[in-house]
């Protein structure tokens, strides 16, 4: 037998899900019900999706008598591929058993928004994006301008409003390779930003860099903002950097009433740094009390009498004439 499966923990409708140019796990699982030890030959087949975006079209698996083997198959969609639902087969062949299939189905959700920019050279160069969604409840800035010489530089954004499963519904990817100031006054200089802001549905996160670097060997980051989707009312930011020069990282988080945290960071020298920081905002999503036992919840407290204001026998003579003038005033 032959069974398909979304790879990952979660039920495998929050996992069916993935953005255009992203890519899916699945894991094929395979059944010797023989008693005899077998090679199994898998193959893919689809109606709907294009061959190159399987990770392998055929494999083969040697399975023990009455044992079960598995193995991952990568589905990559492409940047334009259409917003709806794909099928694909996994066929089991074997030359002395029965074959069998198993299905596999996930669904492509189209971007709303993306810019990627990659560039390599000696010179100069100025960058400056501004992304802002109300409906994904994010913000996010950058400036960045450089003189000297890079291997490569990369500043790209993904923007996916309603975004399902664990797709997030903004993306940000950065990576610099080998950047060289080349004559004296050259620099890296850049100041980034993201907002996601409680008073609208968001994480209540704003997070803040700013460089000014002579050298950096090596970027790798990256910022992803559920608002939507399993994973909603969360946000991860991850960095891994080699540089030369001044950095400087201030995260902040504010959810009126509940909680306030700050973080600050400078950096002045040659460093190797590795930084994650995870912020969620859980409450925003719990339901309050409605219903059945919260209304006789509520028809308790107000049958519950309240305590009588005094005890001793002067004070409640007091309050008793108290009573009475109050009564007479009427």
């Amino acid at each position: 037998s032959v069974a398909v499966s979304q790879a990952g923990s979660g039920g495998a409708k929050e996992k069916g899900y993935l953005t255009q140019g992203k890519s899916l796990e699945f894991l094929i699982s395979v059944k010797n019900e023989g008693s005899q030890e077998v090679t199994a030959i898998l193959g893919i087949s689809s109606q709907k999706c294009p061959l190159d975006w399987f990770s392998w079209l055929e494999e083969s698996l040697v399975i023990p008598a009455g044992g079960t083997r598995s193995m991952s198959l990568l589905v990559s969609s492409d940047t334009d591929a259409a917003a709806g639902s794909y099928d694909f087969a996994v066929d089991a062949t074997s030359s002395c058993c029965k074959s069998n299939s198993g299905m596999g189905v996930f669904r492509v959700q189209a971007l709303d928004y993306a810019s990627e920019t990659a560039i390599s050279g000696t010179g100069q160069f100025r960058l400056n994006k501004n992304v802002r969604s109300m409906n994904s409840g994010v913000k996010s800035t950058k400036d960045i301008r450089f003189s000297g010489s890079v291997d490569a530089l990369v500043k790209n954004e993904y923007l996916v409003d309603g975004s399902k499963g664990k797709n997030p519904n903004f993306e940000a990817q950065d990576a610099v390779d080998n950047y060289n100031a080349v004559y004296p006054g050259d620099s890296l200089v850049g100041a980034e930003s993201f907002k996601s802001s409680a008073v609208f549905g968001g994480v209540g996160a704003k997070l803040q860099e700013s460089y000014d670097l002579m050298q950096m060997e090596y970027e790798s980051q990256s910022f992803n903002l559920h608002q939507t989707g399993s994973l909603k009312k969360s946000a991860e930011f991850k960095t891994a950097d080699n540089f030369t020069g001044f950095y400087m990282i201030d995260a902040k988080q504010a959810i009126p009433g509940q909680r306030n945290m700050a973080e600050h960071e400078e950096y002045l020298g040659s460093f190797e740094i590795n930084r994650r920081i995870v912020f969620r905002n859980d409450e925003a999503d719990k339901p309050k009390c409605v219903g059945v036992v919260c209304d006789e919840t509520q028809k308790s407290d107000e049958l519950r009498p309240s305590p009588h204001p005094c005890s001793s026998g002067s004070c409640k003579k007091f309050t008793e004439s108290l009573h009475a003038f109050s009564e007479s005033a009427r």
